[in-house]
């Protein structure tokens, strides 16, 4: 029995991908989702990762410049009020709801004209602030900012919310006696003595037994209206519809590597056949038959994409018959498949075996997958993980497909994930022409 155990430990030491798989892979999942969700839990449920906003204030009243000041104090928020290359130049309300829909912001907030004269009304007259908000992508953030501005203008302004509230019991309550009005004339000045106190570099925090106007700050209650804006309201787009447009992308892509990984694999097998060397022996050459191989690999690609997304659109209800739609997806589906097929032939090159190839081709793709947002939708990820994101092939290419089939941008847009994926190609075929320089030498 012992002679067994020695002889089964030896061949799996000796096997280096079933040494990977059997410790390695299990500890690089374990590792990517802790990075992944790790910071959720470790913050007490919430994200430690700031939320981005953009802020327009179409309003520029006191009021509305201090509840700007107030969401910029808020340390769960990364507010940003113009482009960092042109300060000077404020977002505009077309600004942001672009950037929410494109992805580069998850909230917009708009303060419309009018927002400081009823600031701290608890009635319909008051002026709501648009949210804008792409509640498919992204549904808690648009919850947390609307919170935390309720947060804001308490805390940023309570002096007006107090003075507002009084002139509504004065409206609805029959108003206040000249004794109470004359109290309040006298507390409301000390109340913003105390805030600028509050306010002031090296301010430390009022004591449990501090002035009873300190005090009320912190109890005081109040409310900003807010209108939710769906970024895309005018196409009608449903949360099944993105749904199906975000796993049918990330599914697809995954699966793709798999079958561009075996579909490369003829080259170890026609070395094994002896196939290989008499190919090389004829006017053909490594060089073109590396690129009939990627040609066909490539088009297996497109056909596989093709029909996952026509099984999409038929039993699912993708929207995929709009012009829009169709170049979208013929751009997008050719260069994955291209870059694909060539980073295919890498792993095809770089193993000696079939078996080697399987191996390899499964850990690198599963890892690619579950950082690159084939696993998990990399707009939830932390901002860390969104970077590192960025050097696998998932990521760019499900960055494209989302572009088409859910922001509904522009063709032109494309041009990023595009360049990306073309360079990867180029990148991929090159290593594969060098690691298959050892069939020539043979």
């Amino acid at each position: 029995m012992r002679t067994l155990l020695w002889i089964g430990w030896t061949s799996l030491k000796r096997d280096k991908v079933a040494l990977i798989m059997t410790f390695a892979l299990p500890i690089a999942f374990f590792s990517i989702f802790v990075g992944i969700f790790g910071q959720t839990v470790r913050g007490g449920g919430q994200s430690t990762s700031k939320v981005d906003v953009v802020v327009v204030d179409e309003d520029q009243s006191p009021a509305s410049q201090r509840f700007v000041e107030a969401l910029q104090d808020e340390s769960s928020l990364n507010v940003r009020l113009a482009p960092q290359k042109t300060p000077d130049v404020r977002y505009t309300r077309e600004d942001a709801r672009t950037l929410v829909k494109e992805g580069d912001f998850s909230v917009a907030i708009v303060i419309p004209k009018g927002f400081g004269a009823t600031f701290g009304a608890f009635d319909s007259d008051s002026v709501a602030v648009d949210l804008i908000q792409d509640e498919q992508r992204d549904p808690v953030a648009p919850q947390m900012v609307a919170g935390l501005m309720q947060k804001a203008a308490m805390t940023g302004a309570p002096d007006l919310m107090i003075e507002r509230g009084i002139e509504q019991f004065d409206k609805y309550a029959g108003g206040l006696t000249d004794q109470q009005r004359a109290a309040m004339d006298k507390w409301m000045p000390k109340l913003r003595e105390e805030l600028s106190k509050k306010d002031a570099p090296g301010a430390q925090p009022e004591s449990p037994g501090g002035d009873s106007a300190a005090k009320s700050v912190s109890n005081f209650a109040g409310m900003v209206r807010t209108n939710p804006v769906n970024v895309h309201e005018e196409e009608h787009k449903s949360a099944w519809e993105a749904f199906v447009s975000f796993q049918v992308a990330q599914t697809a892509v995954m699966f793709l590597l798999f079958s561009m990984s075996s579909g490369a694999g003829t080259l170890l097998d026609e070395q094994d056949s002896g196939t290989l060397e008499r190919v090389l022996s004829s006017r053909l050459g490594m060089s073109g038959l590396l690129l009939g191989k990627w040609m066909f690999v490539a088009l297996l690609g497109v056909a596989q994409l093709t029909v996952m997304f026509l099984w999409a659109w038929k039993p699912f209800g993708l929207g995929l018959w709009t012009p829009h739609h169709l170049g979208g997806f013929a751009i997008m589906t050719a260069v994955t498949a291209m870059a694909g097929a060539a980073f295919g032939m890498v792993l095809a090159t770089a193993c000696r075996t079939r078996g080697q190839l399987g191996g390899v081709a499964t850990i690198i793709i599963l890892i690619m997958s579950a950082v690159g947002g084939s696993m998990f939708p990399r707009f939830m990820m932390s901002d860390t993980m969104k970077t590192i994101g960025l050097a696998t092939f998932n990521g760019w290419a499900l960055d494209g497909y989302r572009k088409v089939f859910y922001d509904n941008l522009p063709l032109a847009q494309l041009w990023p994930q595009v360049s990306v994926l073309l360079a990867a190609t180029i990148v991929f075929l090159s290593v594969a022409r060098f690691l298959a320089r050892r069939w020539e030498a043979v």
